[in-house]
């Protein structure tokens, strides 16, 4: 095995090796059928066995509670930013969004092309470029709305909910980049959706959660068939042949996360890997400038940081990547540095890209 590269990009991300090795192994000959898992029927016993697992790892690790389906669909955020208010918001049922970031911002936007003003902004940091979420203050829900949509954790700007926005609303949440990341109670959420490429498996498929009554309320029947979430829920996500090897592979990492002890222990090292890295920006203030105001506001997924001069920016991106390290330059919109730490960067990863922070401080402060 050659060393593997310290992988920060934003997504797609870095997998657990444990998951790769086991798809190495399996590769040429999957369940003793002699052929790949992607060559293989999506109605096979031998696919169906993975399908089932995969959903019921979603279950066990999440907590999730009988009132909910778990579809694997595709097609990522992107669509179904435009699939949520096509099956909700029908008639005159209404809606609020909190804008905290870039997709968060483009799940409202989609929403408005097909809900019109009955899709309304409850809150928003945009005059603050994003650089914090808003107080529990300044939310205005709607009391007619139906849910609140908000995106968990923000991959562009580096904010995440540690508590979530305080409402008597169901949610539906993006999260995208940080599913996962720790245990939490479902049951206050109607929809849960996620693009696997971050925390999850590789891209293509995108994980929904739905609760039963939220499926109910789909008024879906005149749109196009894979755009109707009820028809996913009722064909256990085989309405059509669904991304196998994606689902194979998301299998893989929620099968090690649970041999690791679940969200629990994932939660440990994440919190592990927020405090070494906000330790050492904290420590050097004055040359690292976080781009997150609120300190209570900063992700534990998503790291975005300045240094003095742009110059010093592409030397530290350079350099890094010659010490193993890549995906380490920020956002195109925001600039500076951005270091993700999905759930498959180990603690010792960071300890690397800390040890090399010091070090580059130590040169060039």
């Amino acid at each position: 095995m050659t060393n593997r590269t310290i992988n920060f990009y934003a997504g797609p991300a870095g997998l657990p090796l444990e998951a790769l090795k086991r798809a190495q192994e399996e590769l040429l000959d999957f369940a003793g059928t002699g052929m790949s898992v992607m060559e293989i029927s999506h109605r096979s016993k031998e696919y169906d066995a993975v399908h089932e697992e995969a959903i019921a790892l979603t279950k066990e690790l999440m907590g999730i509670p009988d009132n909910f389906k778990v579809m694997l669909l595709q097609g990522g955020a992107h669509l179904a930013f435009g699939m949520i208010p096509m099956n909700l918001l029908r008639g005159d049922r209404q809606a609020d969004f909190i804008t905290t970031g870039n997709w968060a911002e483009k799940a409202f936007k989609e929403a408005k092309l097909v809900a019109g003003d009955r899709v309304r902004e409850a809150a928003s940091t945009k005059a603050e470029k994003f650089a914090r979420l808003p107080k529990a203050s300044e939310l205005q829900i709607n009391p007619n709305a139906a849910f609140v949509h908000f995106t968990s954790n923000n991959t562009v700007e580096g904010t995440q909910w540690k508590d979530f926005p305080k409402t008597d609303k169901p949610y539906i949440c993006d999260m995208s980049s940080d599913i996962m990341w720790r245990p939490f109670d479902v049951s206050q959420f109607g929809l849960i959706y996620a693009g696997a490429q971050k925390n999850l498996g590789p891209s293509g498929v995108t994980v929904v959660i739905m609760r039963d009554d939220f499926i109910e309320m789909c008024q879906s029947k005149d749109l196009p068939s894979y755009l109707r979430y009820p028809l996913h829920a009722e064909k256990n996500s085989l309405y059509n042949t669904p991304p196998t090897f994606g689902i194979y592979i998301l299998r893989n990492v929620l099968a090690y996360n649970k041999s690791i002890g679940g969200l629990k222990a994932i939660e440990a090292n994440n919190l592990k890997k927020g405090e070494l890295l906000y330790g050492c920006i904290d420590k050097h203030a004055g040359f690292f400038k976080p781009f997150v105001t609120e300190k209570a506001d900063r992700s534990l997924m998503n790291v975005d940081f300045f240094l003095p001069t742009e110059e010093l920016t592409d030397t530290f991106v350079k350099e890094a990547k010659k010490n193993g390290m890549v995906g380490l330059k920020g956002y195109r919109d925001i600039g500076g540095i951005r270091v993700s730490t999905y759930n498959a960067v180990s603690v010792k990863d960071v300890e690397t890209l800390v040890a090399f922070m010091e070090a580059f401080v130590q040169k060039n402060g």
